[in-house]
C-alpha cells in the first residue's frame, strides 16, 4: 500500500449548488446504488456534493488515508458514500469538470474507496449567487474500502433537511429574486405548488 498524499485545501468553484468528485478515466459511481443524503450522492457516473450557495466558491480540504480515519470534530453535516477509481486520479472538480488544486483522493491507486464528506456553513447564504466572502467549508476524507451503502452520519443543518425532504428529481433551484418576502417570489411559489398539485 502506497503512502497517502498529504492533505490539501483549496477554493473550489460551485455552480448549481454542486461540486464534484470524478476520475478522468471513467465513472466512479453507479447512479442506481446511491442514497440521497442531502449532502453527497452519485449522479452521471460521478459523485456530487451539494452546497448551500448556488454559485460561488467554497473551501474544500481533502485528506487521503490508508485506513479508516476518525471523523473530524466541529462539522454540521456528515455523510459517507462509496466509489471506485479506475485510475489513481480521484479528483475534486467544479461543475464544469475543471480539477481543483488538490491531491487525489485515491490513496492506494485504482480500486474501491469510501468517502466521508463533512460540511459547515451551508445555511449561511442559501441559494445566493453573489457572496462577498467564502461561507462554506468541506472536508473530504478517503480510504480504501469495499463498497457499502451510502450513510448519513450526522444531520444538523437546515439545508440538508430541506434537500432530503424533496424528491431528487423534484428539486427546485431558486435565486434571491424568488424569496418569499417578495411578491414575485410568492407568485412563483404558488405556481410551483400548483404544478405539484399542492393547493394548500
Amino acid at each position: 500500500m502506497s503512502e497517502p498524499a498529504p492533505p490539501g485545501t483549496a477554493l473550489v468553484d460551485v455552480e448549481y449548488h454542486l461540486f464534484q468528485i470524478t476520475d478522468p478515466q471513467g465513472p466512479v459511481a453507479d447512479d442506481l446504488d446511491a442514497s440521497h443524503t442531502g449532502l453527497v450522492s452519485a449522479d452521471g457516473g460521478g459523485i456530487e456534493v451539494t452546497t448551500g450557495i448556488h454559485t460561488g466558491e467554497v473551501y474544500v480540504t481533502v485528506e487521503p488515508h490508508s485506513k479508516w480515519p476518525d471523523p473530524a470534530p466541529g462539522w454540521e453535516e456528515i455523510a459517507e458514500i462509496s466509489c471506485h477509481s479506475p485510475s489513481r486520479e480521484l479528483l475534486v472538480t467544479s461543475f464544469t469538470d475543471d480539477p481543483a488544486d488538490l491531491p487525489s483522493l485515491a490513496s492506494d491507486g485504482p480500486g474501491s474507496y469510501r468517502l466521508r464528506v463533512q460540511a459547515r456553513g451551508r445555511d449561511r447564504a442559501v441559494d445566493q449567487t453573489t457572496v462577498d466572502e467564502v461561507v462554506e467549508s468541506y472536508l473530504i476524507q478517503s480510504w480504501p474500502a469495499a463498497h457499502q451503502d451510502a450513510l448519513l452520519v450526522q444531520a444538523t443543518d437546515a439545508y440538508g433537511a430541506q434537500s432530503r425532504a424533496q424528491q431528487a428529481d423534484d428539486t427546485i433551484v431558486i435565486d434571491h429574486e424568488d424569496s418569499l418576502d417578495t411578491q414575485t417570489g410568492q407568485e412563483r411559489d404558488i405556481l410551483r405548488r400548483a404544478e405539484r398539485g399542492d393547493y394548500s
